[in-house]
C-alpha cells in the first residue's frame, strides 16, 4: 500500500491573535504542523503534500527541512476544497489519509489503525466519544451502521444526544476520493465544499463507512487558541513525564519539565523541577539534576551532579563530573570524569582534563586543559584579539593562581604555578613558578578623588 498525506493547514487562526501562521505556533519547542509532519513520516508515507494559505511564505520558510509537496489554497472555501488543491497529484492505487496541521497531538498507532481499515469504495473515519460534543458533528447509526454525519446546529433533541463525533480525519482509497470530490457541491448556508459530504455520498452509494475510535480525545483536539495550546502541550509533558517515571527516573514534579525534542535518561536518575531539555539529550543512571537547568543536546555520563541554575549547550560531560550551581557550559566543551566545574564559571570549545577543576568565576574558551589541573577564580583565558580566536594549552598539573590573564596562543607548563594576578603572553617551562606583577608600593599622603561640586 503505498499511502499519501494531505495535511490542512491554511487557516489563519484569527483567534491566536498572532501574525503567523496559527499551524506555526509551537508545541514542545517545534511548531504544531511539525508534529503532524513527524507522526505522518513515522506512517511511511510516501507523499506528504501540506495545503497552505495565510502567511504561506513564512510557513514555508519555517518548515524548508519538510519533505513535502506544497499546495496553495488561495481561497478558503471548506475542507473538501482544500483537499482539491492536492488531489490531483495523487495515483488513484493510494490510500489518502487526511490530516489537520492544528491537531499535533494524533498518535501514529490510531492512524494506522484508521489507515488498515481502507478497502476500494469505503471511507475510514476516525471518530470519537465526548462527554460534552456541543458543537460537532454527530455521527448517527442505524444497525450500528454510520448512516450520516449531521452537524450540532442541524440536529434534533435526539441527535444532540449522541456522544460520538466527528474529528475530520479519514483515510480514503484515491481513485474513490478522486470520484467524490467531483461531486461535492456548496449548497449551504457557508457556501462553503465540506469533506463531511462524502460521508453522504458514500452512504448513497451503499458503501461502508468503517469508524475508528481514538484512545483519548485529546488526539483529536483542535488548537483554535492560545490556551487550547498551553492544554495540549501540558498533556504532552505528562505523557513524557508519566514515561520517565516510567522508567526509573524520579522527578520532584512530573507537573515541572519541559521536553523539546528527545530525552532519555538512566533509571535512579533525579530531576529537580522546571528543568528544560532540548534536542537530542542523554543521561545516563544515578545523576542528579538540580532545579532550573536548562539542557540542550548534550550528554551526561552516569553518577554527575548537575547543580541548580546551570546552562549546558552541546557538550560532552563525562562520569562522576559536577557542574555547578550557575555554570554555563557552551558548544563543544568535554568535560571529562571527575572534573568539577563550579558556580559562574562559563567554558567553551574545551576540554577539561580528568580530575581537573575550575571553581568560581571563570572563562574558559578555546581550551585543552590536561588532568590534575587546578584553574584558580577569576581566571580568563584571553583567546579574542578582535578578529580571530586562539587557543590556549594547559598541561597535567599545573595550579593557575586566582585573577590570571591567559593570553592566547600560549602553553602552560606541566606542574607549573602561575602566580595570582599574573598576565601570561608566553609559554611557561615545566614545574616552578611563573608570575608577573608590578612591584608593590605605597604612596604616602595620596589622596582619593572626590566628586566636583
Amino acid at each position: 500500500m503505498n499511502l499519501s498525506v494531505i495535511i490542512l493547514a491554511a487557516g489563519a487562526g484569527t483567534r491566536m491573535r498572532s501574525t503567523k501562521p496559527k499551524v506555526l505556533h509551537r508545541l514542545a519547542g517545534i511548531p504544531m504542523v511539525e508534529h503532524v509532519y513527524n507522526t505522518s513520516k513515522s506512517l511511511g508515507a510516501k507523499q506528504v503534500q501540506v495545503v497552505y494559505g495565510h502567511g504561506g511564505e513564512l510557513l514555508k520558510q519555517q518548515c524548508q527541512h519538510f519533505d513535502v509537496e506544497w499546495c496553495l489554497q488561495d481561497e478558503q472555501l471548506g475542507t473538501a476544497h482544500a483537499v482539491q488543491q492536492a488531489s490531483p497529484h495523487i495515483s488513484d492505487e493510494n490510500v489518502v489519509l487526511i490530516l489537520y496541521g492544528d491537531v499535533p497531538l494524533i498518535k501514529a498507532e490510531t492512524l494506522e489503525k484508521l489507515v488498515n481499515n481502507v478497502s476500494a469504495n469505503n471511507v475510514s473515519l476516525l471518530t470519537v466519544n465526548l462527554d460534552n460534543p456541543a458543537g460537532y458533528g454527530r455521527i448517527v447509526r442505524e444497525n450500528g451502521k454510520v448512516t450520516a454525519i449531521v452537524e450540532d446546529k442541524d440536529a434534533s433533541h435526539e441527535i444532540r444526544a449522541i456522544k460520538e463525533v466527528n474529528t475530520g480525519i479519514v483515510a480514503v482509497n484515491a481513485a474513490y476520493l478522486h470520484e467524490n470530490l467531483a461531486k461535492i457541491d456548496n449548497n449551504n448556508a457557508q457556501g462553503e465544499y465540506y469533506l463531511t459530504d462524502m460521508i453522504a455520498l458514500a452512504v448513497k452509494d451503499g458503501n461502508e463507512i468503517i469508524t475508528t475510535q481514538v484512545d483519548h480525545s485529546y488526539e483529536v483536539e483542535g488548537v483554535n487558541d492560545r490556551k487550547q495550546l498551553a492544554r495540549l502541550e501540558r498533556i504532552f509533558q505528562q505523557g513524557i513525564a508519566e514515561k520517565l517515571l516510567t522508567d526509573g527516573v524520579t522527578l520532584a514534579d512530573p507537573a515541572r519539565i519541559d521536553v523539546r525534542g528527545d530525552l532519555k535518561v538512566g533509571n535512579d536518575s533525579f530531576i529537580d523541577i522546571n528543568c528544560v531539555f532540548e534536542g537530542e539529550t542523554n543521561i545516563g543512571s544515578h545523576v542528579s539534576v538540580g532545579a532550573g537547568c536548562v539542557i540542550k543536546n548534550s550528554s551526561i555520563a552516569s553518577d554527575c551532579t548537575i547543580k541548580p541554575y546551570s546552562v549546558i549547550e552541546n557538550a560532552i560531560i563525562d562520569r562522576k563530573t559536577e557542574v555547578g550551581p550557575f555554570a554555563r557550559i557552551r558548544p563543544g566543551t568535554h568535560l571529562q570524569e571527575n572534573s568539577r566545574v563550579g558556580n559562574f564559571v562559563e567554558i567553551k570549545n574545551t576540554t577539561l582534563g580528568v580530575n581537573s577543576k575550575a571553581s568560581h568565576l571563570t572563562y574558559l574558551g578555546d581550551s585543552e586543559i590536561g588532568k590534575n589541573v587546578n584553574i584558580g577564580a577569576g581566571t580568563i583565558t584571553c583567546n579574542y584579539d578582535g578578529a580571530n580566536k586562539f587557543k590556549t594549552i594547559i598541561k597535567d598539573g599545573a595550579f593557575i593562581g586566582s585573577d590570571t590573564q591567559l593570553i592566547a596562543p600560549v602553553t602552560i607548563g606541566e606542574n607549573t604555578t602561575i602566580g595570582a594576578g599574573s598576565t601570561i603572553t608566553r609559554d611557561t617551562e615545566d614545574y616552578g613558578l611563573t608570575l608577573s606583577r608590578s612591584p608593590q608600593k605605597h604612596i604616602k599622603d595620596w589622596q582619593r578623588p572626590v566628586k566636583k561640586k
